[in-house]
């Protein structure tokens, strides 16, 4: 992560991939990185409305470098932006992995941002909570 994001130091989630997440080029489906990052948007959506929330929107997504098998994946997520009844989460997604030199090294892989909307009991939209 850069110096000038806003992202906390710790992951949402920590995840390796297994064996059948590798599509026909040997690296991780995109599917797959995917589902993650919505899965630690839900968590940081769910703290924030303090209640159910629903994906409304990927309003961008950008595929930096492939997941290998045995990568060690890192997914921070972070409020971007607060609306009245959405919140806007940034996730970024970070690939530790052995270099050939023996060491681990840490590579971004993919980023977004995912619009939540905080839902009632009838599963329509209500205002967040006030911050």
């Amino acid at each position: 992560m850069s110096a000038a994001t806003a992202a906390p130091r710790d992951p949402i989630l920590r995840v390796m991939p297994r064996p059948g997440d590798i599509n026909a080029n040997g690296h991780i489906f995109g599917g797959w990185v995917l589902s993650q990052m919505d899965i630690a948007a839900g968590v940081i959506a769910r703290r924030e409305a303090h209640g159910p929330t629903a994906t409304v929107a990927i309003d961008s997504m950008a595929f930096i470098a492939p997941i290998l098998l045995h990568d060690l994946i890192s997914v921070y997520a972070w409020v971007e932006r607060r609306g009245r009844t959405s919140l806007a989460i940034r996730i970024e997604v970070i690939a530790t992995r052995d270099a050939p030199d023996g060491e681990t090294r840490e590579v971004k892989v993919t980023e977004g941002l995912f619009t939540f909307v905080a839902l009632d009991e009838q599963h329509r939209p209500r205002p967040l909570p006030e911050k």
